[in-house]
């Protein structure tokens, strides 16, 4: 089985010049947390070259929260793959439920992202998850059926295994409402299944992340579902020692 995935989504917060306080706090604060199971930041655009260099040596890895579809144009304010790559960076979260709820990415556009950092050997995270008002329309599987068809139907096996998948009720995030262990666990299981029609056995190797008001007070009852393979955490990310403790709490 991997080691569980500790992922921190920054969003639209902490300016370049917070990077390097931040990460020597988390690094100390982490220090033992790390020899179980993986890190990774995601800084926005303007501070991933400090995030590189404060984490350099470190067993933190650092990631980007989004990406365009192409290598180059005339596209403003977008970044492509490529640059990311010459950056250093390997990790990207693809589909956010920002990203398509406020944004408009669609399954189609974030399809084309997926399978463009695909091509370039990245790391995706793919974000799939219901709205309130699906949930609360007992829709919940369809609409992860869904997704996960329009984005993942298509992919080799070997593609399937490079990427990682975060399960983000959307109702859940910054609300502090969080989907129960047991609701998260139903739904990520609903997920390996999916998984193992496309990789059998394998399945198990494919990482399935939670999101959604993810703090250090549920953490570990989160993290200790069968499934639940990692977290991606928003607002508890921005703090090293709230970070720190949501690593510390996954089990060995």
């Amino acid at each position: 089985m991997p080691r569980k995935l500790i992922a921190g989504n920054w969003k639209m917060n902490l300016a370049p010049s917070e990077v390097g306080a931040y990460a020597a706090l988390l690094k100390e604060r982490a220090a033992e947390a790390v020899e179980k199971v993986d890190l990774l930041v995601c800084p926005a655009y303007p501070a991933l070259p400090l995030a590189l260099a404060a984490f350099d040596e470190s067993p933190v890895m650092v990631g980007a929260q989004n990406m365009h579809q192409e290598l180059s144009g005339a596209f403003t304010g977008a970044v492509s793959g490529e640059m990311l790559i010459d950056l250093g960076i390997e990790w990207v979260i693809l589909g956010h439920s920002e990203r398509r709820h406020v944004f408009g990415e669609d399954d189609q556009l974030i399809l084309q992202k997926l399978q463009r950092a695909l091509e370039l050997e990245m790391r995706p995270i793919l974000c799939v998850g219901e709205l309130l008002e699906e949930r609360e329309g007992g829709r919940t599987e369809e609409v992860l059926r869904r997704q996960f068809k329009l984005t993942l139907g298509e992919l080799e096996p070997k593609e399937l295994k490079r990427l990682t998948l975060a399960y983000e009720p959307v109702w859940a995030i910054g609300t502090g409402l969080t989907a129960t262990p047991e609701t998260a666990q139903e739904a990520h299981e609903l997920l390996r299944g999916l998984l193992r029609e496309k990789l059998n056995e394998d399945a198990a190797e494919t990482r399935i992340l939670y999101g959604g008001s993810v703090k250090p007070a549920n953490a570990a009852d989160l993290l200790a579902q069968d499934d639940i393979d990692g977290v991606l955490v928003g607002g508890a990310s921005l703090d090293p020692d709230s970070f720190a403790a949501i690593a510390a709490s996954a089990p060995r």
